[in-house]
C-alpha cells in the first residue's frame, strides 16, 4: 500500500467532486492506501463555444486522461459514465462502476416551475440533442439555445437572464450541493435520461492488475447490470452525442427492465420501445430494445439501414 494510486481527473468542480468521492471510497475499503489526484484539462473542456456533436463528441473528455495512463502519469481515470464512448479505445477497461446517483434530468428556472408553464417561445438552454428532442416533443414552440460550460457556468448564465430555463442532470447538482435549483425532476417514463446518466466509473489499463484489484472493491453489481443494458442498446444503435438516444433500466430481483428512446431534435419525433429480460443478460436486453426501436422507425432517424 506504499505506492500511491494516481487518479486522473478533469478540473471542473463536478469532476473533482467525483474523483474525491472515489478517493474517499478507496481509502475506506483499503486503509493505508495513498491516493494522488492528477487534475487535467481536456479538449472537451477547452471547446465551449460549439456543441459537442460538432467537435468530436463526448470522447473529447477522455483522451488526455487515457494518454496520461498510457504514459505512466496516472493509474486510473474517473469519469461520468454517460461521457464514456460505447467502445473504449486502446487497452482500457471500466474496472469499477459505482452505485448510481439520481439518473434523471432537472428543469431549472428562476421564474417557472415546469416545461408546461413556460411562455410561448421561451428560451431553454441545453446542448444535448436528447434533451432537445424530448423538449420539442412536449413544446414545439420553444426556442432551444446551445448551452456549454460547467454546472456553475450554466447556472450563472440562466440567472443572468440569458435563458428562461435550462436542463441539467440532477446528479451533478446534488453532488455539488446545488439541488435547491431543481424546480422539477424530469423522470421516467415521461422523460428518459442519457444511457448511464448518474453513474460514476473508474477506467484503468487492462494490463494493470494492481489497479484493477484495488478498484474492483467499488464496483456496484446492480448498477453495472442496468448501465450495461443501456449502453448495449446505445451501442447497437451506434449512438453518440450526435444522435438523440435515451435509455433507462431498472432491476427488480433478477428481472431487468429497459426503456429506450430515439428522437429527432428538429421535429420532436420520438420513437420508444421497452422490454423485460433477465439480469444475467443485460447485453441481450439492450440489443433487443435497440432492434425494436429500429423496427419502429428509429433507423430512419439515425440514418441506419432499415432493420426490417
Amino acid at each position: 500500500m506504499t505506492k500511491p494510486l494516481r487518479l486522473a481527473t478533469r478540473q471542473s468542480p463536478l469532476a473533482l467532486w467525483q474523483t474525491e468521492h472515489v478517493a474517499a471510497r478507496l481509502r475506506a475499503v483499503h486503509p493505508g492506501l495513498a491516493i494522488e489526484l492528477v487534475p487535467m484539462t481536456t479538449r472537451g473542456d477547452r471547446i465551449i463555444d460549439r456543441p459537442l456533436s460538432e467537435v468530436g463528441g463526448k470522447g473529447l473528455f477522455l483522451k488526455e486522461l487515457e494518454v496520461a495512463m498510457l504514459e505512466g502519469e496516472a493509474d486510473a481515470a474517473v469519469h461520468s459514465l454517460k461521457d464514456v464512448p460505447m467502445a473504449l479505445d486502446g487497452p482500457f477497461v471500466l474496472a469499477a462502476i459505482l452505485e448510481r446517483g439520481d439518473a434523471f434530468d432537472a428543469f431549472i428556472s428562476t421564474k417557472f416551475t415546469d416545461i408546461d408553464v413556460l411562455p410561448r417561445a421561451a428560451r431553454v438552454g441545453t446542448s444535448s440533442l436528447r434533451r432537445q428532442a424530448q423538449l420539442r416533443a412536449r413544446r414545439k414552440d420553444l426556442v432551444l439555445v446551445d448551452l456549454r460550460g460547467n454546472v456553475n457556468t450554466r447556472l450563472a448564465k440562466m440567472e443572468a437572464g440569458e435563458y428562461d430555463a435550462i436542463i441539467l442532470a440532477c446528479a451533478g447538482l446534488e453532488r455539488l450541493g446545488l439541488s435547491r435549483y431543481i424546480r422539477h425532476r424530469l423522470d421516467a417514463p415521461g422523460w428518459l435520461p442519457a444511457p448511464a446518466q448518474g453513474a460514476i466509473t473508474v477506467e484503468c489499463r487492462e494490463d494493470d492488475p494492481r489497479t484493477r484489484d484495488l478498484l474492483a472493491a467499488l464496483d456496484h453489481a446492480p448498477t453495472r447490470t442496468c448501465v450495461e443494458a443501456e449502453r448495449a442498446m446505445n451501442r447497437r444503435l451506434h449512438g453518440s452525442c450526435t444522435v438523440p438516444v435515451a435509455a433507462y433500466a431498472t432491476l427488480d430481483g433478477r428481472i431487468l427492465s429497459l426503456e429506450g428512446l430515439v428522437g429527432d431534435a428538429d421535429t420532436g419525433e420520438c420513437i420508444r420501445a421497452s422490454e423485460v429480460g433477465q439480469s444475467h443478460d443485460p447485453e441481450g436486453l439492450g440489443r433487443l430494445v435497440a432492434t425494436e426501436l429500429m423496427l419502429k422507425g428509429a433507423s430512419r432517424l439515425l440514418g441506419l439501414p432499415d432493420a426490417g
